[in-house]
């Protein structure tokens, strides 16, 4: 068994442990509201806030390191062609329809991941509750049933690496 296949059935096993929660319908209701605060054009609006609070070059920093983010993740997107659970596992349907057909990783979690870490930048106060956010919103990814575990931890990790790249070079 190849090292992919064993990743694969660890990530199916977690999946499914996550599935099976006895409060599963609940959970997917409080996760939309979740994953929602995290769609790329609410993006938009912190950068132009950041722009107006003086903050021209982190503002610069998330415009740009969202182009980098986006181009990674569609790559990789592209590249892994993962397919997700809905498709992948019998008998199994998400809670919602994800905008696009694959899974790895997940760009939501990316996103949440690259906006704390930069808003972590400029407001470090609240740095620890951005991260519970990002980190929020991959589980909630997980618990729609549009990601798998670890489309959302290499999400986590695509997010951080643009943001402390962009942060590091223009910051």
């Amino acid at each position: 068994m190849s090292i992919l296949q064993n990743i694969h059935a660890v990530d199916v096993h977690a999946f499914s442990w996550c599935m099976a929660r006895k409060h599963r319908i609940a959970l997917a209701k409080v996760s939309r509201a979740i994953s929602f605060s995290a769609d790329g054009p609410l993006y938009v609006l912190v950068a132009i806030f950041l722009w107006n609070s003086g903050f021209q070059a982190l503002a610069y920093a998330v415009a740009l390191g969202f182009i980098l983010e986006r181009g990674l993740y569609l790559i990789l997107k592209r590249g892994f062609k993962r397919n997700r659970p809905a498709d992948a596992l019998d008998n199994f349907n998400s809670f919602i329809v994800p905008s696009d057909q694959f899974s790895f990783p997940s760009g939501h979690t990316s996103g949440a991941f690259f906006m704390a870490y930069c808003l972590s930048e400029a407001f470090p106060d609240v740095g620890l509750y951005l991260y519970l956010w990002a980190t929020q919103v991959g589980l909630s990814r997980i618990f729609l049933g549009v990601h798998f575990p670890t489309d959302t931890v290499v999400g986590a990790l695509l997010g951080s690496g643009c943001a402390a790249l962009m942060v590091g070079v223009l910051v």
